[in-house]
């Protein structure tokens, strides 16, 4: 969870400000999951900091839902070509993606549990990038 807090810290997800009633907040938890090595054996255990999506509502905290992916058929069309002309390719494992561009809507978040700023208590996370889960 640590390795997950500091990379959202250091990509400057969210920045604290205080927390005002007209806010509608949306909640957040931990997933975690169970990384596995290409032979089956136990690698790691991963934390991530999801948003809890369903407390937003459409036309007031978001406008669109969408993430950018990329399809199989996209990935055997890329990895076909890499064969047809001898490329090479690269498997790369990403440990914290932050694909999404910066937020147009002000979104705010309650502080991650387990990671409350002593400091600041009262205070909310404004969010400046995307987390998973959020719409």
């Amino acid at each position: 969870m640590r390795e997950e807090f500091n990379a959202l810290q250091q990509n400057q997800t969210w920045t604290l400000v205080p927390f005002h009633p007209s806010q509608n907040l949306v909640g957040c938890k931990w997933a975690y999951r169970v990384k596995y090595k290409s032979d089956g054996s136990l690698d790691r255990f991963k934390a991530r900091l999801v948003a809890k999506g369903f407390h937003q509502q459409e036309g007031l905290d978001h406008n669109e839902t969408f993430s950018p992916v990329a399809k199989p058929t996209t990935i055997q069309l890329i990895l076909s070509l890499a064969v047809q002309n001898d490329w090479s390719v690269t498997q790369l494992d990403v440990s914290n993606a932050f694909l999404h561009g910066h937020l147009q809507e002000d979104i705010f978040m309650v502080q991650p549990p387990g990671f409350l700023n002593p400091s600041k208590p009262q205070h909310v996370c404004k969010l400046k990038r995307s987390l998973y889960v959020l719409k």
